[in-house]
């Protein structure tokens, strides 16, 4: 009774403080979103109305500084369409735009195919190993190598099959002149402890600048082994930053630590299914986080994200996570966390000339809430927020940019969309 006076308290106080800052006119026609606006203008928390007005999960926990949830409400001055390039995809997870405009994309019962710039899809690639594709597992995220214009090297992840359960692992090959196959596949990279369970394996991959590779982890979910997220003798839970061989990075922060495993770049995730790395080689990270707790984080070196001791959010049963907090000093505290949950998988910061009001923004796809989000950053602080593709009414699975500057999408579901959003012909 106490936490639903609260809640009503709190929504009747953000209803009475929220002013409106921009007004907009939109239409939205077919596959095509049309808006007219004044040209978009930095917004503070105090002159604006959040783009999230529903009740909050957990209305009485309150955010650590000014704008971390619930930003302003923005609007694109864009003109843009939406293409579907292809449809019968099962379940794709992943799309990786090729340098010649076609399109790898990777499904989650074990498939890696290409799919050309005009729609046609091809056979799927030889040489994928095993996955175990129960509940949230399969093949999972598509990198190519940062020299795959003479390499031709592919790197995925995917949930391994083991002896005793299962757990992500990072592999690479080298597809053929043909685009049919892969070759000198190679397992570098397997998570440890494998886990008799289906759910919470991350799993994304982003290069970073010097070439290194981050590989996203997460901790399995059952209550059992989540504590894992803190050991430091575990992968689970983790960003890791490895070599293309596998190896951990040399610079790593816990190398030199007793106890520690060496591929360790930082601690305390729950289940990322959304990395992208920013224009200063940053790695940015959205945390699919318990209920009323999805979070984006700047991932530091060495640094410990908190999960499961320190969390926005409750458990999907409506009670509180065992033994945590939102606040606690020597964790860190998330950039930006959604109350109630859009679900995240995949993001892609903008960088491309098809789009310019939109450099420098972050999207990310939203499984439960189906739709685009687009973040506006500012000194490394989310100022504004906007959700696209609304009315498309799909759960968004991946988001990637291609060389032409148009954003290319998949659609989680067993007859799975590729879409193309590029500005209007």
């Amino acid at each position: 009774m106490r936490k639903n006076y609260s809640r009503i308290l709190a929504a009747i106080i953000l209803a009475a403080t929220s002013t409106a800052c921009n007004t907009q006119t939109t239409s939205q026609t077919g596959s095509t979103t049309e808006e007219v606006s004044q040209p978009e203008q930095p917004a503070t928390q105090n002159n604006c109305t959040p783009l999230e007005t529903r009740q909050a999960n957990v209305p009485e926990q309150e955010p650590a500084f000014e704008g971390q949830t619930r930003a302003c409400g923005i609007k694109s001055d864009v003109d843009f369409e939406v293409t579907v390039i292809t449809k019968g995809l099962e379940k794709p997870w992943a799309v990786e735009p090729l340098p010649n405009g076609d399109l790898l994309v990777t499904e989650k019962p074990g498939r890696m195919r290409i799919v050309t710039a005009s729609g046609e899809t091809g056979a799927p690639l030889t040489g994928v190993p095993k996955v175990d594709a129960r509940g949230q597992g399969g093949l999972l995220d598509v990198a190519l190598s940062p020299d795959f214009a003479t390499d031709r090297t592919i790197y995925w992840s995917f949930s391994e099959p083991r002896a005793n359960g299962n757990a992500t692992s990072v592999a690479k090959g080298v597809l053929s002149e043909d685009r049919k196959s892969l070759s000198q596949v190679k397992v570098i990279f397997q998570a440890l402890p494998a886990f008799d369970g289906t759910m919470h394996y991350g799993s994304r991959l982003a290069f970073a600048p010097d070439g290194t590779l981050f590989v996203t982890l997460g901790e399995r979910s059952n209550i059992k082994i989540r504590p894992q997220a803190q050991h430091m003798d575990s992968h689970m839970g983790k960003v890791l930053r490895i070599t293309t061989e596998g190896k951990p990075a040399q610079d790593n922060p816990f190398v030199n630590q007793q106890g520690a495993l060496p591929e360790i770049w930082s601690v305390g995730h729950r289940n990322v299914q959304a990395a992208a790395v920013d224009a200063e080689g940053r790695l940015w990270i959205v945390d699919m986080g318990p209920q009323g707790g999805d979070e984006l984080n700047l991932v530091e070196k060495g640094k410990n994200y908190g999960w499961p001791l320190v969390t926005y959010g409750e458990e999907y049963s409506g009670e509180p996570i065992p033994n945590a907090v939102t606040k606690k000093e020597g964790y860190e505290q998330p950039v930006y966390y959604w109350d109630p949950v859009i679900a995240p998988s995949g993001a892609q910061f903008y960088t491309g000339d098809a789009f310019p009001e939109w450099r420098g923004n972050l999207f990310v796809g939203a499984l439960k809430e189906q739709r685009l989000v687009r973040l506006q950053l500012e000194n490394g602080r989310v100022t504004g927020e906007e959700h696209l593709l609304t009315d498309r009414g799909q759960r968004i699975r991946d988001v990637r940019q291609g060389p032409d500057g148009a954003l290319y999408i998949v659609t989680d579901q067993t007859n799975g969309e590729l879409w193309k959003l590029a500005p209007r012909r």
